[in-house]
């Protein structure tokens, strides 16, 4: 069987991107221009700027990605962008580019769901994985727990009603003064503390999940006793979210009989949520999770999940467009 090349593309947010990966699972490269830095000193990404960066850089990351992996445009089989959800500004500088790459070189364009990217790092990781399996993607913009029944076929069983649980991480970290980007930050000062405070638990009926409430609690707690212990409060944050995360992925995977549980996405690395999923091994669950440098937005992931979509027939033409507001299994017309 010939060997499938897939150039992937991502600008959904603030970085760009561009990997080379083999057959959906083998990287050969993947670069990645952040722009972590640049935002960091407004609290927060900044969509007209991270655009203008996206244009400054994709062609430079472009030509590392190729000259990392070793090989030259002709030997692209596919060219897989990331056409939403995210950023309106900064989706429309990645996939405007594979479309001029798509039309210059005669090459296929596969437009791919930034979301089914984050699940299909797990594929990466973990060369063995297959559907059916159980996926909780939890980033800074998304909070979804999802059916895998197949590579392009996903089932959401629940998802947040209100926060991201990324969102709420940067909230915390910004109102107790660590900044942004707050995941991280939260998660190096719980490790100094105690999951001592108790926080009031909102119930979401199904497997839905709701995070404002605990927002809105620690950011009270915080303005009532300015000087509160901050490591505690994220201790117990991180204890809060992640006990809701179990309780909701644990009656799913029993309700279908599921034994495989992966984790994408951001919050992914955190190293709290890894820890307590990895318990759950105990119990005759397989857990599966990216290496770090997947689990962030990256353009190997993307490059992995438009190989399946590729695979399995989905062809966009070039009236692809971005769509910043994109559900799981929106398929892009094929040709």
């Amino acid at each position: 069987m010939k060997q499938i090349i897939t150039l992937g593309i991502e600008s959904s947010c603030d970085e760009t991107s561009v990997a080379v990966v083999k057959d959906g699972r083998e990287v050969l490269s993947n670069v990645i221009n952040s722009q972590i830095k640049i935002h960091e000193k407004f609290g927060g990404v900044v969509p007209e700027i991270a655009s203008r960066r996206h244009i400054e850089a994709i062609s430079d990351v472009t030509k590392l990605a190729l000259e990392e992996a070793k090989i030259t445009f002709e030997q692209i089989d596919n060219i897989a962008v990331t056409y939403g959800p995210g950023l309106v500004g900064a989706l429309l500088v990645g996939v405007s580019y594979a479309k001029a790459l798509s039309y210059a070189l005669n090459k296929p364009l596969t437009g791919t769901n930034h979301i089914e990217g984050h699940i299909a790092a797990n594929y990466i990781s973990h060369k063995d994985l297959k559907p059916p399996f159980l996926c909780l993607i939890i980033s800074g913009g998304h909070t979804h727990l999802v059916k895998i029944e197949d590579y392009d076929k996903f089932e959401i069983l629940g998802k947040t009603r209100d926060d991201a649980i990324g969102e709420a991480f940067d909230k915390v970290a910004r109102v107790i003064g660590l900044g942004y980007p707050g995941g991280p930050k939260v998660d190096k000062l719980a490790k100094d503390g105690q999951a001592n405070i108790v926080l009031p638990k909102t119930h979401i009926d199904g497997l839905d999940f709701s995070f404002s409430g605990v927002k809105t609690a620690i950011i009270n707690l915080h303005h009532k006793n300015p000087d509160i212990n901050k490591a505690d409060l994220c201790a117990s944050f991180e204890k809060y979210v992640t006990d809701i995360l179990l309780e909701k992925t644990l009656i799913a995977a029993k309700e279908l009989k599921i034994h495989t549980i992966a984790l994408a996405g951001g919050v992914s690395a955190n190293s709290y949520i890894r820890a307590k999923f990895e318990e759950l091994k105990k119990e005759g669950y397989n857990i599966c999770y990216p290496n770090p440098i997947l689990c962030t937005d990256n353009a190997a992931m993307i490059a992995s999940a438009g190989y399946y979509r590729y695979i399995s027939g989905i062809i966009s033409d070039l009236k692809l467009n971005a769509v910043p507001n994109l559900k799981i299994s929106n398929e892009c017309k094929q040709k």
